[in-house]
């Protein structure tokens, strides 16, 4: 199969990796071009340095991780708790399509628990309709309008939504061979295991992502797993694409730990 160009599009510096870094670094060993893009920089990431200093912190600690699975990184430059699905943000986001024109884009659930993550959700899903119309004028180049490319939505934090209720993915990437790069993918945002334990009382950073993991692996019968559901709306494609490429490592959800 012909190698394709994935885009992988969440609110922060570490989420992607969170959600999805154990399927990039099988789409990547596959051959295939990963781009990893965060809304914002996480400049609130922090109770000890300056906005700018911890977003220069954790743009470098994005771009060591995506260079583990040889992808590369890139920042929308918006700010933390003010991702917004609004004309002027979708035409920035529009911009990054177009320069990237991804065949499949990963993007944050519709449902989560905090703001940034369900407006990432909404905005890149508006931007994957509005990118291929030419009529739809951002300042930059548009001479090679992309198609709307395939659309997954990755699991919630936790796998569950605001009201703790489970959601349950289309299906499950059994991500074993993979795990060990994941967890140090996500190792490179060392920046956040000392906020997380200020901010949110916790100091499990790599065992909380390794409980989430083995919980949606549960689903499919594997040991670790991450789930995505592909969004049905039209005009988007409805052919499995992103299966088709993970081939046997795609599983069925049961729902059933």
């Amino acid at each position: 199969m012909k190698p394709r160009r994935i885009l992988s599009f969440h609110a922060h510096p570490d989420d992607s990796e969170f959600l999805a870094g154990g399927t990039l670094a099988h789409l990547a060993e596959l051959g295939h071009s990963v781009t990893i893009v965060t809304m914002t920089p996480g400049d609130c990431g922090s109770n000890r340095r300056s906005s700018e200093g911890i977003a220069a912190i954790r743009r470098r600690e994005a771009a060591a991780s995506a260079a583990m699975i040889g992808a590369e990184y890139r920042c929308a430059e918006f700010r933390d708790l003010a991702v917004f699905n609004d004309d002027l943000s979708r035409r920035r986001v529009t911009e990054i399509l177009r320069e990237s024109r991804p065949d499949i884009v990963l993007t944050a659930s519709p449902v989560d628990y905090m703001c940034d993550h369900e407006n990432a959700s909404a905005l890149v899903r508006d931007v994957c309709f509005g990118a291929p119309v030419p009529n739809y004028r951002t300042g930059g180049s548009r001479a090679v309008l992309p198609a709307i490319p395939h659309l997954y939505f990755m699991q919630p934090l936790a796998n569950v939504d605001r009201d703790v209720r489970p959601v349950l993915p289309d299906f499950v990437v059994d991500i074993g061979s993979t795990f060990e790069k994941k967890k140090g993918m996500l190792a490179c945002h060392e920046s956040q295991r000392a906020w997380l334990k200020a901010h949110h009382g916790i100091d499990e950073y790599l065992a909380m992502m390794e409980r989430w993991t083995r919980e949606c692996g549960a689903w499919a019968g594997v040991e670790f797993g991450e789930g995505f559901r592909r969004y049905k709306g039209h005009p988007y494609p409805q052919e499995p694409l992103m299966e088709e490429l993970l081939g046997a490592r795609v599983r069925p959800c049961s729902g059933h730990g």
